[in-house]
């Protein structure tokens, strides 16, 4: 049958049912296969009928091998099974039984024994002898009477000795607790500072200052140091981010001796991160005293002042441990600093707060602004960093004078490249009639020297760029499909 979808109703085709009845026909069988599984002569159904004999002969059963018959054969004598017992023992000869146990015999007579639990006879009582002395229980009437009493006296006189002994030593030892002893202290040395650092702090500490600013819902902390009597103030940029941000910011200076004066942000540039803050009718002002930081050591001693941590009044001391380090600062939420500085490197501890505050050589003049610290644990593992002050100088003019900084630029996009070829700053755009288009720069130009300075990565050439002076000839090295070409290079102004 087919069925087949009309509508919603089925149709039923009726196929002639008949069936092809050659489909059941049998294969032929052939005749060796009928002589032995066929039914025998005259056996029509599927049992044989009563009465009826096999003529085909019976089969024959062949001897077994020897060998099998040894091995699984029944047992000389034994006919009626296969299997052995196995707690048999063949071949073994049979002892004399062991004698019957009663005990374990159903059948064996009852007789007499001892009984099972023995009858106590009661013994004949006991007379009481006499007490014992002391004698008896601690010698067992061993020893005299005589040799007790001279025990005795000789263990009193031990104990008079040691009586003896023990006050002896109670008068002569010194008592524990007195009225009389006095405690008494060196006179010192006076107020005079005492090593080298100590005359550092003394002469410093006073221009260092701390910087608060509060809003409704945060607070900041750094630090700065005071760079003219009128009341300028040097820091850093990222430290008054929130208060130039946020009108509504509350902007202090906290002096040494804990003194808070209100104070206005003068100017800010986020290229450098430096700012100039300033504190009105505040009288006798110690200004610090400015150094020199192209005459820096390495190795030379360093003093970092600064309120790391909001701990205000805080210095510490090490050493420079490296010049020029180009150290990116990018912006964050909390400040809008992007910029690249030519850092100082020093192991002083720099923590969050140290920033804005001086750098102080042994002079106890002021060498570079305190910036950034390498704190990925959280804390100063030795790497702090510092703008230096030759650098930080000029922007603090330009923002007391205009509130504004112009930097030199060249007009140019670059990346670090670093590879078996070449390593510097790798020229990505040129500005179209900008400084580095009319010196001849091109995209993919490498440039490996500027300004007389090694250049290995971006981060050198932005710092060596602004470091250049706008409107004077620079000279400057680059790579170029193989071959390095000098030339000059004049940076214009942002």
């Amino acid at each position: 049958m087919g069925l087949t979808p009309v509508g919603s109703l089925t149709k039923v085709e009726r196929i002639d049912d008949k069936a092809d009845h050659s489909i059941g026909r049998h294969v032929p069988v052939s005749r060796e296969t009928a002589e032995v599984f066929g039914r025998p002569v005259g056996v029509g159904g599927s049992f044989a009928q009563r009465g009826h004999t096999d003529s085909r002969p019976a089969p024959a059963v062949r001897p077994p091998d020897p060998v099998l018959a040894e091995a699984f054969g029944r047992p000389d004598g034994e006919t009626d099974s296969l299997q052995r017992d196995p707690l048999a023992s063949y071949g073994a000869p049979v002892g004399n039984p062991k004698p019957e146990d009663p005990w374990r015999d159903p059948d064996s007579a009852p007789v007499l024994d001892h009984p099972a639990l023995a009858v106590p006879v009661a013994g004949e009582p006991t007379l009481a002898g006499p007490k014992l002395g002391v004698r008896d229980v601690l010698f067992g009437n061993r020893i005299s009477w005589w040799a007790l009493a001279t025990l005795a006296i000789v263990a009193l006189l031990i104990g008079l000795a040691g009586g003896l002994l023990g006050r002896w030593t109670a008068e002569v030892a010194a008592p524990l607790h007195s009225n009389t002893v006095e405690l008494k202290q060196s006179g010192g040395g006076g107020d005079a500072p005492r090593g080298q650092v100590a005359a550092v702090v003394e002469a410093v500490a006073k221009s260092a200052v701390s910087i608060d600013i509060r809003t409704a819902s945060a607070y900041a902390n750094g630090s700065g140091f005071v760079i003219d009597p009128e009341g300028y103030i040097l820091t850093n940029n990222h430290v008054v981010s929130m208060a130039a941000n946020d009108r509504s910011a509350k902007l202090e200076v906290v002096f040494s001796d804990r003194t808070r004066v209100p104070a206005r942000i003068v100017g800010r540039d986020i290229r450098t991160d430096l700012a100039v803050i300033k504190v009105d009718n505040v009288k006798d002002l110690t200004v610090s005293k400015l150094g020199n930081s192209d005459d820096l050591q390495i190795g030379e001693d360093v003093v970092a002042f600064g309120s790391p941590l909001g701990l205000d009044r805080t210095v510490t001391s090490g050493i420079v441990s490296a010049k020029n380090r180009p150290v990116p600062l990018k912006p964050d939420a909390e400040s809008d600093t992007d910029a690249v500085i030519d850092a100082i490197q020093t192991d002083a501890a720099i923590n969050p707060g140290n920033s804005g505050g001086p750098l102080v050589n042994g002079k106890a003049e002021v060498v570079g602004v305190n910036t950034a610290g390498l704190v990925p644990g959280g804390g100063s593992i030795g790497l702090g960093f510092a703008i230096p002050i030759n650098q930080a100088l000029p922007i603090a003019k330009a923002l007391i004078a205009d509130g504004k900084v112009n930097h030199p630029q060249i007009g140019i996009n670059a990346s670090s490249v670093r590879n078996e070829r070449v390593l510097g700053a790798q020229v990505r755009n040129v500005v179209d009639g900008g400084a580095a288009d009319r010196a001849g720069v091109r995209e993919n130009d490498v440039i490996i020297s500027f300004n007389n300075r090694t250049i290995e990565s971006a981060d050198e050439l932005t710092v060596a760029v602004r470091t250049a002076t706008i409107g004077e000839n620079v000279p400057f090295t680059y790579w170029r499909d193989g071959r390095t070409f000098k030339g000059t290079i004049t940076p214009g102004s942002d």
